[in-house]
């Protein structure tokens, strides 16, 4: 079974967020995927099966199985377009735990079809300030997700967080954004409860963020900044049902599953 290893939201190798990228050609359980990701130790490992329509999509980070991973599959369709195992001139359907999801190609990188994921403004977690060291501006909800607005680009940089108080809150991943100095808006996010200290660059977020950040700026088409120290640029698309997010990969190593590890 092949297994790559793919830079996703990059500009080149060793940028972005890495994502390992398995084709399964065998009958594997459950429990050996996740003992996989974890010995990748990425913060998403993608599963990809062959089927009728399209392929199967699974992810995996290094302690749980996910519903939405958006640089693990943009890395899933760089996979299957440069394997020769997909039209690069066609989509892709993946059929995966938040439904079909589909790829295109879009000018020399990848677009996916995501969904639009809504937000509502929530009360700031008391252990939320402590955890970050920065003072929340206003909180919300987006899904799994808690999305922490701070005050300027300066501070989502500056963050240093607990990440054991980070992990006591219920939800999978803690975003810090604010209004970018040079892109439509910024932000960092933290996933210590799903075994993700730092995620490099997080397309499922961004499917709130986006939404958060165009009723904000009165647009639909937005650049983004993830800055963590691998940084990620990602071009967020508004439509009314949809998230649309493009973005590049390259691909940084290729290898195969040992048989002894089957």
């Amino acid at each position: 079974m092949q297994l790559h290893i793919i830079d996703a939201f990059c500009d080149g190798p060793f940028t972005g967020n890495p994502a390992a990228v398995c084709l399964v050609r065998e009958k594997v359980s459950d429990r050996w995927m996740q003992k996989l990701a974890g010995e990748m130790n990425l913060s998403e490992t993608a599963f990809l099966e062959k089927r009728e329509q399209g392929w199967g999509l699974r992810w995996f980070t290094p302690r749980v199985e996910v519903d939405l991973c958006g640089h693990a599959t943009l890395a899933a369709a760089h996979f299957l377009y440069v394997g020769g195992l997909a039209d690069p001139s066609k989509g892709i359907d993946f059929h995966t735990r938040s439904g079909v999801l589909r790829a295109l190609p879009a000018g020399g990188g990848i677009e996916l079809c995501f969904p639009r994921i809504p937000v509502a403004e929530v009360a700031t977690p008391v252990a939320l300030a402590p955890a970050l060291g920065q003072t929340p501006v206003a909180t919300f909800v987006g899904a799994d997700d808690l999305i922490v607005e701070l005050a300027d680009e300066a501070r989502v940089r500056a963050v240093t967080p607990d990440l054991a108080l980070l992990a006591q809150l219920p939800y999978r991943c803690v975003a810090v954004t604010a209004r970018g100095a040079h892109h439509d808006f910024v932000s960092r996010v933290f996933g210590p409860r799903v075994g993700i200290p730092e995620d490099p660059a997080t397309g499922s977020t961004h499917c709130a963020l986006g939404p958060l950040w165009a009723a904000r700026l009165g647009k639909t088409d937005l650049v983004a900044f993830q800055a963590s120290s691998r940084g990620a640029e990602l071009h967020v698309h508004l439509e009314d049902d949809g998230c649309h997010l493009v973005g590049r990969c390259a691909t940084v190593l290729r290898g195969e599953v040992a048989a002894d590890a089957l």
